[in-house]
Order: C-alpha cells, then structure tokens, then sequence
C-alpha cells in the first residue's frame, strides 16, 4: 500500500425528509446568501423546488437561482453563474440534483473566489478555494456529492475536462433515496453504470497488498450487481434505491482509493464520447469500459482473474487463466446488457469515421500517454473504440 492523505469533511443527511433541514446546514455552514442551481423541471415537479425555497425563507436566508443545467454540464451556464453571484453577494451555492447540478455548482463556486478563468482549473490547475457548496441529490450516480471533482464541457472545441481540490468536496449533502424512485430505468441503469466503472478505475492498479481498499471494491460491486436488478424491476423500492444511494458517495469519495495507483482511462476515453454526441455518461462508460477490460486483460491478466473469481464468480481455469479473465468480463458485459445498457457504440449513435477524431482530441500527442493500469497512447485508445464498435 502507497502512503496517502485522506480528508473529507462533507456533512451526510440521509434519508426521508432530511430535505426540510436544509437552512439549518447552511447557516451551520456560514451560507448568508445562497445561489440555487438545478438542472430541468423534475426538481419543481416533484415539489423539492417548493421545500427548498419554504424552508430558507422561513429561515430569513434571502436567495437567487440558476436553472438549466444539462447532461454533461457546459461552461457557458457556469460563467453565468459566477457574475450572478458576484453581482448578488451570494457566498453559499446549493446545488439540486444529480452530477451536472453538482459539477456546475463547484465550477462556480470555485470561479467566483478566482481572478481568471475558472477554466484553469480544469487545464490541470488544482482549485485550492472556493464558495462553500451544499448538494441535496436527485440521482445516485456521480459521486459527485461526497468528491473533490467536477466534470465540465467547454463550448468552444467541445472540450471536457475535469477539475479537483479539497475546496471542492461539498460542506453538506442531503441524500433522500426517494427523489430518486421517480427516475426512468435507462438514467437509473446508467447511474449504476457509473458507479460500478468508479469502482473500476481504482480496482484495476498496480499497487500490491491492498486487500482492504480491494475488498472495499468488491462489496461496492457486489452491491450494485444485487440492488440494480431491484430499482429496474421496481423503481420504487426505497431500501434498494438507498443502498445504491449511498454506494454511489462511496465509490467516488476516494475511500476506496486511498493508497493505491489508480487508472481512469476509461472515464478520459469515454468523456470525448459524450461531449461529441452528447450520451449520457453511464452509458457511455458501458460501452467503453468492457471494450477497455478486454484490450488491457492480456497485458495485466491477474487482476482480472480476480475480478473474475470474486465479483463475477467464476471458477478458475488453472489450465486456460485467459479464459476466466475474459469470462468474467463477458459476465459484466452481460450484467449490463441486462440492466437496459447499450454494448457497442453503434447502439450509442457514434460513428466510425469519428474515431481519429475523438482519439486525438484527448491531447495525449501533447500531454503523453493516459491510464495508471495500463498505459495508452493514441493508438490504443483508437483500437479501444474500434474494440467497442
């Protein structure tokens, strides 16, 4: 195991009801006045929108709001919201609903205590202050909840990029399960999708003696293999929702990635997918994280065969290990195939001809090779593509 930090400070409130207290965490958490950023009308439907505006007024807590966010949340909505909040005084940002709220609220937060650019920090610049954010989540998938990340789509050349701090991770987050019931199985399944791939990003290292952040791994993804098959059968099932709810903070908070290297080509791989043809994240990573497993799994086999043996619960082929390894990467294809999940890019919209494109786009002529597992120059992550077609 690799010496490693660890902090995170984030408040949880879970479950029913937790919503009403929400002017009680921000003025626990210095808010005096608070910009609200939501994404459509799901969160006014389900009568969130009112609670949340009931409870800060009946607190004296004076507020403005940004609506609009989208899948895949874009920067020109970000620099809205950070003149608004610097016109209005605003020193607290409450973020409703799932990741792209949440990202886009960080994106702000962090632009209005910084004289440039909030661009910056998503070219590899490390946010080191911020407004402090409180989130109450309407769809368990991101993790961006419990995170010190943000995920952000610049207009101008479709660029996505990430950024990360400590002054990113939420000073508060609300996570009722039952906002999520009403969420249709294709966004329910690409949420599982992606928390399973967060898992999977630290899971497949090359750092050794690791057993209780693998272990850590493998219980976050027997978890999702059990309670997703539940929320699509029956989106109502609360206790199913919470446990995936809460699987989803947890595979992205870092806890499970402490001390060890850790991978995330697919998530870069995938990212120039979604911004070029706009799919939702999860279901991009479907397609784009077994074709990876199978393009790595020759040069790294071990891991995989413990993938294989302890997630998937394959028996192991001492004779024919390859066979394994490849066996349990066909029973997560498999698994996601079930859950509504699309396989291949076609399936997607994706083109071949855009191959070149995406691989390029990714900057790795310039910035070197992507991938702790496994390093990838362009041409592998062209073959991956071609691998997912």
């Amino acid at each position: 195991m690799n010496n490693f930090t660890f902090y995170s400070p984030t408040y949880f409130a879970f479950g029913k009801d937790t919503e009403k207290d929400v002017a009680k965490y921000v003025k626990r958490f210095g808010g005096s006045k608070v910009l609200i950023h939501y994404g459509g009308g799901s969160v006014k439907r389900s009568g969130l929108y009112d609670t949340v505006v009931s409870a800060l007024g009946e607190a004296n807590i004076p507020f403005v709001e940004l609506g609009g966010v989208k899948p895949n949340p874009r920067s020109g909505l970000v620099y809205e919201g950070i003149e608004l909040c610097r016109k209005e005084g605003v020193d607290f940002v409450l973020a409703i609903g799932g990741g792209s709220a949440i990202d886009s609220s960080k994106a702000i937060a962090a632009g209005v205590k910084y004289d440039g650019d909030f661009w910056d920090y998503y070219q590899g610049k490390p946010v080191e202050e911020a407004l402090p954010i409180g989130t109450i989540l309407t769809i368990a998938a991101a993790g961006s909840e419990g995170s010190p990340d943000s995920v952000i789509t610049k207009e101008d050349g479709m660029l996505k990029r990430g950024a990360s701090g400590e002054a990113l991770r939420p000073a508060f987050s609300i996570l009722n399960p039952a906002f999520t019931c009403s969420l249709p199985p294709y966004q329910s399944a690409a949420g599982a999708t992606d928390i399973m791939i967060h898992v999977c990003e630290r899971y497949f290292s090359n750092t050794t003696e690791v057993e209780v952040t693998d272990r850590l791994c493998e219980a976050i993804l027997l978890t999702m293999i059990k309670e997703t098959p539940r929320i699509i059968a029956d989106p109502n099932n609360y206790d199913a929702r919470a446990n995936i709810m809460w699987a989803g903070m947890v595979a992205h908070n870092n806890i499970c990635g402490v001390g060890r290297e850790q991978d995330w080509s697919s998530h870069g791989i995938e990212h120039e997918l979604s911004a070029l043809y706009d799919v939702a994240h999860g279901a991009g990573l479907a397609v784009i994280a077994p074709a990876w497993m199978k393009y790595v799994m020759p040069k790294k086999m071990d891991k995989f065969l413990q993938f294989a043996t302890r997630v998937w619960g394959c028996s192991m082929d001492y004779e024919h290990p390859e066979a394994t390894a490849l066996e349990g990467i066909r029973r997560f294809e498999a698994f996601l195939k079930s859950i509504g999940m699309p396989l291949t890019l076609g399936e997607l919209g994706a083109k071949e001809e855009d191959i070149p494109k995406m691989a390029n786009h990714m900057g790795i002529a310039k910035k070197g090779p992507i991938g702790g597992f496994v390093k990838l120059d362009v041409a592998d992550v062209e073959a991956i593509y071609r691998l997912a077609l």
